[in-house]
C-alpha cells in the first residue's frame, strides 16, 4: 500500500522550529496496529490521519509514538495546512474526533490558521501529587489540573526555563501530563510541557495544552487575546482568545516535507 505523507511544521513560519507532525489523508481507515505503526516509524510528536466524510469534513485522529492521542491541536493545524494548500478554494474545515467533538478550522487572508478548541480551564487541585512535587525541581505550590494535564504556574519566567524535570516520577502521574508556566515579559505568558506517559521527554509546542493555560492566564492577568510562547528548544508562538465555551488558537505553519510510505 503506498500514502502519501506530509511533514508540517506547526506553530511557526520557519522551517526546524515548532512542533512537527506527519500527516496522511486517506480513503479509508486502517487498522489501529498499523497507524501505530507509523507513528512509531515516523517518530515525530504526532501523525495525523484524517478521512474525509463530506466536502469539508473529515475524521481525524492522531498517534503519538506511544499511544493514540485524544486531542492533538499541533497535529490539526499541520491537517489543516496540507488540505488548504491542496485545494485553494478550501478556506474552512471542520474535524471530527472522538474525544473532543467538531473542531472548525479556518484558514485566514495573512497566513495564520484558525482553530476553534473546547475551553478546558483547568481548576485547582486539592492536593498536590507526590509524583510531581519530587519530579520537579522547584517546589510546586500553585498546581492545577484538567482532563489532559497538571499545570504549575511559577511566580518567575526563569523558573520555566531553569527547572529540572525528573521523568520517571511525571511519567507515574499518567495518563495526565504536565505543563509548567509562568507570566512573561515579552509574551503574556510562557510555558513548557512534559509527556513521558503519552508521547515523549517534552513536547515543543502543544496546541491542546493551551485549551487550559490560555483560559487559566485570562482570568489571572484578566484579558481574553493573549500571546502565548512554549518555551521548548524549536520554540512555537501562538495567539489566544479565550471565551465562556471555546478556545480559539491561531497558529502558522510550514511544510519540510511530501512523500510517499510504502506500507
Amino acid at each position: 500500500m503506498k500514502l502519501k505523507l506530509h511533514q508540517i511544521d506547526a506553530f511557526t513560519d520557519t522551517t526546524f522550529k515548532g512542533n512537527s507532525a506527519a500527516v496522511i489523508v486517506i480513503d479509508e481507515w486502517l487498522s489501529d496496529k498499523l497507524m501505530q505503526e507509523i507513528a512509531i516509524e515516523n517518530n515525530l510528536s504526532e501523525t495525523a490521519f484524517a478521512k474525509k466524510i463530506d466536502l469539508n469534513t473529515y475524521e481525524i485522529r492522531w498517534f503519538s509514538p506511544i499511544t493514540e492521542i485524544d486531542f492533538c491541536g499541533h497535529a490539526t493545524l499541520a491537517t489543516a495546512y496540507v488540505l488548504f494548500e491542496e485545494d485553494s478554494s478550501l478556506k474552512e474545515v471542520t474535524f471530527i474526533a472522538e474525544a473532543v467533538g467538531s473542531l472548525k478550522v479556518s484558514q485566514l487572508d495573512d497566513g495564520y490558521i484558525k482553530m476553534v478548541f473546547p475551553n478546558r480551564k483547568p481548576q485547582k487541585v486539592d492536593k498536590i501529587p507526590q509524583e510531581l512535587i519530587d519530579g520537579l525541581s522547584i517546589e510546586p505550590k500553585d498546581v492545577l489540573v484538567n482532563q489532559q494535564a497538571y499545570f504549575v504556574v511559577y511566580p518567575k519566567e526563569e523558573d520555566i526555563y531553569n527547572i529540572q524535570v525528573d521523568l520517571e516520577e511525571i511519567k507515574k502521574l499518567g495518563p495526565l501530563d504536565v505543563t509548567i508556566t509562568a507570566r512573561s515579559k515579552e509574551y503574556d505568558f510562557i510555558s513548557r510541557y512534559f509527556w513521558p506517559a503519552n508521547g515523549g521527554v517534552e513536547d515543543p509546542v502543544t496546541g491542546s495544552m493551551h485549551t487550559g493555560a490560555a483560559p487559566l492566564w485570562a482570568e489571572r492577568l484578566n484579558k481574553n487575546e493573549l500571546l502565548a510562547f512554549q518555551a521548548s528548544k524549536r520554540g512555537g508562538f501562538l495567539k489566544c482568545k479565550v471565551e465562556e465555551n471555546h478556545v480559539t488558537i491561531l497558529g502558522k505553519g510550514v511544510k519540510y516535507l511530501e512523500g510517499f510510505i510504502i506500507v
